[in-house]
């Protein structure tokens, strides 16, 4: 098994190679691809060191599967090149989501779908991954109208650049330029660009990717995407207007069944999912289970994961190991 992994100096292509080694994922010749300017000098994964190679050298090698996170435009350029010599390329950017012509894949959800033909496969929005998880088994059960969802982000969510600029603030700091406005003691409703619409890309992105990870366009869906001062994970509230009534006994069982998710639901011991627990984790945490006595058959929930395992470099590893599984690669 020789893999590409392209983007491997970033916070999510770190996170990879941790994930990698902890899944004892069977990588027989790892290909660690960065920017020219990261070109000969080495990572250190699974007590060896290795040297960063350019796009160019690993596709010369000939790689079965690439792991992308070095963002849209490097994805657009070099993932059909990776694709035309029979490489299988999971992509964690934006680039490939929406296209018609590729799969938008969480695998608990519709790894079934990938077949021999799909060369370049998309990687969720973070934010997406970790709700869908907990909509699929209640849209599977008692069928979903409505989803209201506000979301609070995590700094890691935009890098390593972002980090230092809120720990920077954090010890005193006044100055940003990651972002419009300083992050620490702040909250900022803005994640990427604002559309047309009024609505920032983030937040379209988990109205549109819902939809076709789910396979259901009647599903609505409307989002708040807000940036907090955390570094662990991202945290969404979520309200789901169902087409049946639930009991919540039955909603947390069915979710504590699922595959990937855990349920953490005690509240008169203090006990519900939060960033600082989900750090690290490569589970999909969901408490605060309770119903919305504003309208019938709607639920309230809570839902934490850390962005960098579940909603990002574990989806992709998962996606890799689905198509090893199915005989893909």
């Amino acid at each position: 098994m020789r893999l590409a992994l392209v983007g491997v100096t970033g916070l999510v292509g770190s996170t990879m190679l941790r994930v990698l080694e902890e899944r004892n994922f069977p990588v027989t010749e790892l290909l660690p691809v960065a920017s020219e300017k990261s070109v000969g000098k080495t990572i250190h994964w699974r007590g060896k060191s290795f040297p960063i190679i350019s796009a160019t050298e690993a596709i010369a090698r000939k790689p079965q599967i690439a792991l992308f996170s070095a963002g849209g435009s490097v994805s657009l350029l070099l993932a059909p090149q990776f694709a035309a010599v029979g490489c299988r390329v999971i992509d964690n950017s934006s680039a490939w989501r929406m296209d018609p012509t590729k799969k938008l894949v969480v695998p608990e959800i519709n790894g079934s779908e990938l077949t021999k033909d799909d060369f370049i496969i998309a990687n969720p929005n973070c934010s997406t991954i970790q709700m869908v998880m907990v909509l699929q088994p209640l849209h599977q059960k008692y069928g979903i109208k409505r989803v209201v969802v506000s979301t609070y982000q995590s700094v890691t969510g935009t890098g390593q650049h972002a980090v230092k600029e809120l720990l920077d603030q954090r010890a005193g700091s006044k100055t940003f330029e990651v972002y419009p406005h300083p992050i620490d003691l702040n909250l900022l409703p803005h994640i990427d660009v604002f559309t047309e619409n009024g609505y920032t890309k983030e937040e379209m992105k988990m109205v549109n990717e819902t939809k076709k990870i789910m396979g259901d366009e009647s599903i609505n869906i409307t989002a708040t995407a807000v940036r907090v001062p955390v570094m662990g994970g991202h945290s969404e509230s979520l309200n789901i207007e169902l087409q049946h009534d639930f009991d919540e006994d039955v909603v947390r069982n069915l979710l504590s069944h699922y595959p990937g998710v855990e349920v953490v639901d005690n509240p008169s011991q203090n006990e519900y999912p939060m960033p600082l627990d989900a750090a690290g984790k490569n589970m999909v945490f969901v408490g605060r289970i309770r119903r919305d006595y504003s309208q019938s058959n709607t639920l309230n929930c809570w839902v934490v994961s850390d962005n960098l395992r579940k909603g990002a470099a574990t989806n992709a590893i998962q996606i890799a190991e689905y198509l090893m599984s199915a005989g893909l690669v």
